[in-house]
């Protein structure tokens, strides 16, 4: 399917993406480029890529597809230093957590090439970094967001969603505005409250004794804490707006749990706790009939 595939980031994204194709088959050849020879080698002793490129023009030569899995405030320098070298029948994609800020750059740094490049999201991922964290299966039965453009042939969108099936995972599109609002609540708020929960509870007198005891309920809850703190710090600004919405709700949601806490208010306390375990087991049904679906075919 693939002759050459050029891969802008081979960690934990970049990387499982790469595995995925190679299990299924379908490249030839793929290279890596990035910002630590360190962390290239690596890749490639534990054949995640078939070479190092430090050019963009070497890079993208003859490349089918080309995936940038770098932190977001990235994307728009490595749209420009490929630009000049992009042929006509190069297809250009992304794995980045926002939308909006990414297609803004892919105009401004692309220009009339902007057609090339199809914006994608991947729902899937794990608290660790880098080529090591890479995995093959990562991507199974999870959902890839793409989000293409006005401009993007039939034919680009196609082959970027193909990649991706490839890997297991299931297509969905939203425009980049749709994207951007929904994982501002169900992905960028909580990692903003798990990581301000830790740096909280870090900074007390007593925080070695608080880690001391705490257990699988605080792991659970901060497990995505973890994450990369330069990846997350591009992702909250440039999803600042729809961010600062979600945190302002959340905080008025505090504010009452708050006030219900300060009067002793047992009823109001257990109706917000029960609506919301109602909530997540209707949402952990629907990721399990998902899955079961999944498994033995069908719409």
């Amino acid at each position: 399917m693939f002759r050459k595939i050029a891969i802008f980031g081979v960690g934990l994204i970049g990387g499982s993406f790469a595995l995925a194709l190679k299990k299924a088959g379908v490249v030839d050849e793929i290279v890596g480029v990035g910002r630590t020879a360190a962390s290239l080698e690596r890749a490639r002793q534990l054949g995640i890529i078939d070479s190092i490129s430090t050019s963009a023009a070497d890079a993208v030569q003859g490349a089918d597809l080309v995936l940038i899995a770098a932190p977001v405030a990235q994307t728009g320098n490595i749209l420009a230093s490929i630009k000049p070298y992009l042929q006509p029948g190069t297809v250009v994609t992304d794995a980045g957590s926002t939308k909006t800020d990414v297609v803004v750059a892919a105009r401004e740094s692309l220009g009339e090439k902007v057609a090339q490049f199809v914006p994608g999201h991947p729902i899937a991922g794990r608290e660790t970094n880098g080529p090591d964290a890479a995995i093959v299966d990562l991507y199974v039965g999870k959902k890839v967001v793409l989000a293409p453009l006005p401009e993007n042939p039939a034919d680009a969108v196609a082959r970027v969603a193909a990649a991706w099936e490839r890997c297991g995972a299931i297509i969905h599109r939203l425009t980049p505005q749709e994207h951007d609002k929904v994982f501002a609540a169900v992905s960028h708020l909580p990692h903003l409250l798990a990581y301000a929960l830790v740096d909280d509870i870090a900074k007390k007198s007593h925080a070695s004794l608080l880690f001391q005891y705490a257990a699988s309920g605080f792991r659970d809850f901060t497990r995505i804490a973890g994450s990369s703190p330069e990846m997350w710090r591009d992702i909250s600004l440039a999803n600042q707006a729809a961010l600062l919405g979600e945190l302002d709700a959340y905080m008025a949601q505090l504010s009452r749990l708050r006030h219900h806490l300060a009067q002793s208010d047992g009823a109001a306390i257990e109706s917000v706790y029960a609506n919301a375990q109602r909530a997540r087991q209707n949402w952990i049904s629907t990721i399990e009939a998902a899955e079961q679906q999944n498994k033995e075919g069908g719409d």
